[in-house]
């Protein structure tokens, strides 16, 4: 029968663990019911070490161990140490290194710590965050004909961490405040529709966000009716009027994580942009 119990992950490297400890952490988010502690055990790389990593491993239940060790002796000897031991493990090179050896014909070289390349990709994502961070809250429109999605929406919708998040992951991403009152920038009603995305919110969900907000920063934010109920269902209508304007999908981000939105926000302009 299920349990909550608490998991704690070992993670087993000749390195620093930081591949090991992503696998895990994407793992470990699919078992939120359970408490879970990721132990490091870097920079293994002899049978002494591996030994040590063990005696911190220990035989208690709710353990698992992740583990990337180029050396084939310490991977065979981590797989019988938990087979016997019982520990559920999971080798995360092992696999990948086989894979491309019977790929390429070629054995491979086996040096721990080898750095990684910096891929194409790496140096796009660079480019995406930079152009992200020079192009939000961009009420001039500038730049917006250079972006690959440009998000648009009222005050405190998200719009930021998004653009962010699809920077990071490689995407150009400009955003345009949907300002109650002021006119959209120009460009926005130029620029291919198909890259535009929309985001609304819940107002009452809006108004307890933008309420933390002004009590943060005091009076300021109080005297235009910022966080209060009424506007907000007016701001709120105004900007959808905008996004049917451009006739724009829109996603309603009251209750979702950013990744997901990030997903939503990638599947329908790829998705356009095809059409």
């Amino acid at each position: 029968m299920p349990t909550t119990d608490p998991i704690a992950i070992h993670l087993i490297s000749d390195s620093t663990g930081d591949t090991a400890a992503r696998v895990a952490r994407a793992a470990q988010a699919q078992f939120s019911k359970h408490p879970t502690t990721l132990v490091r055990h870097p920079r293994v790389t002899t049978v002494d070490g591996l030994a040590r990593a063990f005696e911190r491993v220990g035989m208690a239940g709710g353990v698992a161990v992740f583990f990337t060790l180029i050396d084939r002796e310490l991977r065979a000897i981590t797989i019988e140490r938990c087979q016997r031991a019982g520990i559920p493990h999971c080798d995360l090179l092992g696999p990948p290194l086989e894979a491309l050896q019977h790929a390429s014909g070629d054995e491979a070289e086996l040096i721990p710590g080898r750095p990684l390349a910096f891929d194409p990709d790496y140096f796009k994502r660079i480019a995406a965050m930079e152009f992200a961070v020079k192009h939000d809250d961009g009420l001039a429109g500038e730049g917006l004909e250079e972006a690959e999605v440009v998000l648009i929406g009222v005050s405190r919708t998200g719009k930021t961490p998004l653009s962010m998040y699809l920077g990071y992951l490689g995407y150009k991403t400009a955003n345009v405040p949907l300002v109650r009152g002021i006119q959209p920038p120009a460009a926005l009603f130029r620029i291919d529709s198909a890259k535009v995305v929309g985001l609304t919110i819940d107002p009452e969900r809006l108004a307890k966000i933008r309420g933390r907000r002004v009590r943060a920063i005091g009076s300021v934010g109080a005297r235009d009716g910022y966080a209060e109920l009424n506007r907000i269902f007016e701001e709120i209508e105004e900007a959808a009027a905008v996004q049917r304007r451009i006739g724009c999908p829109v996603i309603d981000v009251t209750n979702i994580a950013v990744e997901e939105s990030a997903n939503r926000v990638i599947d329908l302009v790829e998705e356009r942009r095809a059409s």
